[in-house]
């Protein structure tokens, strides 16, 4: 799975009748309940042409759009083996390919289809890439627990993608993220990776859920970016001019601090209400699990505290400004009575 960050908004509807595609159906939960996982909008999706890798690998692609202007691409492969052929495949996956750079230019070609739906392009691209290990069926059909008892060591190989076998204090720290609802399923969440043993149906409700938390640490890591700059643009205004006169100038910054401002506060809203959980409460807490591994807390921290100190900012330039607003009425009242005193004392005089 890679994604990029590719503009401020998509507009889907606009979006879906310039290409073919089709919305993202609701997910299909664990629970055989009317709960569940629903998209405020529900991504676009639609196909992809295939991805050939130079080992003759062939991956079949689609991908989806999201509306706060995320472009989510996932290829797939279907693997038939050995634990100790599929830990191979993982870490020459993981550390020996460039997914990110062989992506950027498919999606590039499509987004040109569909650049009228495009709301502010970005000029440069963040992207993210994570890797989904999906066993659908396993020898001998082991339950969760004996499949961690016997091949745990693999499943943590596979979700740190390296080629030789960890340590046991850094197996039990990747097993320390696995989950399960039903007696057999099982995810084990990592940082860069993921292991799945469900269901075709099972899984896709996980896939779904890491997709979105994945885009959600893109967007925080572009509002990182943003706010850095600007914040950076206004210590240099206050750095460059000095003086009373100077502070008049803060108004214009102030203003613009104050839109982006706005700008973040109004996408952030818009990235953490773009999927909610009615009554599913495991797939809201397969959420939180993935969302914790990949970093979406601390950027999110990050960005929480770069709008408070920009916050802090907005008002003591604000401040500086109505001194000197200040001061300037005072000095403008003061010269128009010693005008007003040397009128009337010519006046007496002649």
């Amino acid at each position: 799975m890679i994604q990029f960050d590719v503009c401020e908004e998509f507009q889907l509807e606009q979006l879906q009748q310039s290409v073919n595609a089709r919305t993202l159906p609701k997910p299909v939960t664990k629970q055989a309940t009317p709960a569940y996982v629903r998209y405020e909008r529900p991504p676009v999706l639609g196909p992809l042409e295939p991805l050939t890798l130079e080992s003759g690998e062939q991956l079949v692609g689609e991908i989806k759009y999201y509306d706060y202007g995320v472009v989510s691409v996932i290829f797939r492969h279907e693997f038939a083996g050995s634990w100790d052929a599929l830990v191979q495949l993982a870490s020459r996956w993981v550390w020996d390919i460039d997914f990110a750079s062989r992506a950027e230019p498919i999606v590039r070609k499509y987004l040109q289809r569909v650049s009228g739906a495009m709301v502010k392009p970005y000029p440069r691209w963040l992207s993210e890439d994570y890797f989904i290990f999906h066993v659908r069926e396993a020898s001998g059909s082991p339950p969760p627990a004996e499949l961690v008892r016997d091949h745990g060591l693999a499943i943590a190989q596979l979700v740190r993608g390296e080629r030789v076998p960890l340590s046991e204090a850094e197996c039990s720290e990747v097993m320390r993220s696995q989950m399960s609802y039903y007696a057999n399923d099982l995810s084990v969440i990592g940082w860069n990776a993921a292991f799945l043993y469900d269901t075709p149906a099972g899984a896709d409700t996980a896939i779904q859920l890491l997709e979105y938390a994945n885009s959600q640490l893109l967007e925080f890591r572009h509002y990182d970016e943003l706010l850095t700059a600007v914040l950076a643009g206004a210590y240099d205004s206050f750095g460059k001019d000095s003086g009373m006169f100077a502070r008049w100038r803060l108004a214009r910054s102030a203003t613009s601090l104050h839109t982006v401002l706005l700008e973040v506060f109004e996408l952030t809203e818009r990235a953490d209400n773009a999927i909610k959980f009615l009554s599913d409460m495991f797939a809201a807490r397969l959420y939180k699990l993935a969302a914790a591994r990949v970093g979406v807390p601390d950027y999110r921290d990050l960005v929480e505290q770069k709008l408070k100190t920009a916050e802090e900012l907005y008002h003591y330039m604000l401040d500086q400004f109505n001194q000197s607003r200040g001061f300037l009425l005072e000095v403008t009242v003061v010269i128009i009575l010693l005008v007003e005193l040397f009128l009337a004392f010519r006046g007496k005089l002649f």
